[in-house]
């Protein structure tokens, strides 16, 4: 049985903690959270122990944590983490700075860390769907590969502030994203974007508009959109070209019924949150880091995957401020 302790109690830590109360590999001994309030509810759903992090991280009865904090945190937690030989699932990103990954990375290594970076998008059972498609040559060798992440609502204006930017908070999924279906490391990165939704987030400093224009050394080519607005609903699509044909994940919407009049055809609505969006994602990606740890496997994605997509949206944001394409 994996003993498992969650830091952070919010939405994203209640995700996890649903999905582990339904393994029977593991279990939840242990919660904190900075409000006593979130701990305590979660506590009660879990029947988990209320502590602080260190001592989750310090205790002997704790086998893997389960990092759901804010950014800043994550790296102090990790540094932590490896010294008393926890394993580690964190959010993404894992932290804001590079360097500060690459120092993860080196104590990952040295102590023989498992780590997860919570790259969720790869488990989204149609996403995954079309990578495996891929690889078996269903399409020939991959030419473009399109993303499309739009959501309904732009964050409140205080997250803006402290979220890294547009490239490392919402697009760095999409730069997961782009990697696990290329099959080819970008070399290449070259950014556009305004703020178009809400001149506020100019003043913050962001953009809430963007288009990322990724090339590989083979010349296959990404083309990566978001925007902070959907008026309908949470947009998230990909699209997969090769030599011998098409591959497309389109929208989940909210029921599929169809109506036809002589109006035309009607639809419902796109899915409008991200958590009932990726639902099945979530389950499963925390299944595997479950399941990973239960055999003895090697978890992915792993931390370098986490640096790989922290590097490209640097050179989104170097390639913004300059106007000119950016190496990798």
């Amino acid at each position: 049985m994996l003993r498992v302790g969650i830091l952070g109690c919010g939405r994203i830590g209640q995700v996890h903690a649903r999905t582990i109360m339904r393994l029977t590999e593991a279990k939840i001994v242990a919660v904190s959270d900075a409000f006593a309030q979130s701990a305590e509810a979660l506590a009660t759903q879990t029947g988990a122990q209320i502590r602080d992090t260190d001592a989750i991280v310090a205790a002997d009865d704790i086998d893997a944590v389960i990092i759901c904090t804010p950014t800043d945190t994550h790296f102090d937690i990790i540094q932590a983490s490896t010294k008393e030989g926890k394993a580690i699932f964190c959010e993404k990103p894992v932290d804001m700075s590079s360097e500060n990954i690459r120092s993860c990375m080196e104590a990952v290594a040295g102590h023989g860390t498992p780590f997860m970076t919570a790259f969720n998008r790869r488990f989204d059972p149609n996403f995954a769907n079309v990578q495996s498609r891929i690889v078996a040559g269903e399409i020939g060798a991959v030419e473009i590969v399109t993303i499309l992440s739009r959501d309904p609502n732009p964050p409140p204006l205080s997250y803006i502030k402290t979220s890294g930017g547009i490239f490392r908070d919402m697009m760095i999924h999409d730069f997961d994203m782009a990697r696990f279906l290329l099959g080819e490391e970008p070399v290449q990165v070259f950014a556009v974007g305004a703020a178009l939704v809400d001149p506020e987030i100019a003043t913050a400093g962001d953009v809430d508009t963007a288009a990322v224009t990724l090339t590989t050394a083979s010349g296959k080519i990404c083309q990566i959109s978001n925007s902070r607005r959907a008026s309908y609903g949470y947009d998230q699509r990909i699209e997969v070209h090769g030599a011998k044909g098409m591959l497309r994940a389109e929208n989940m919407l909210e029921n599929t019924v169809e109506m036809a009049t002589q109006a035309g055809f009607r639809r419902a609505p796109a899915q409008h949150f991200f958590l009932e969006r990726y639902e099945a994602a979530y389950h499963a990606e925390m299944t595997h880091f479950i399941e990973a740890l239960t055999t003895g496997k090697t978890p992915t994605p792993t931390v370098t995957d986490g640096l790989k997509a922290q590097l490209i949206a640097d050179a989104a944001a170097e390639s913004l401020k300059t106007g000119q394409p950016v190496a990798l």
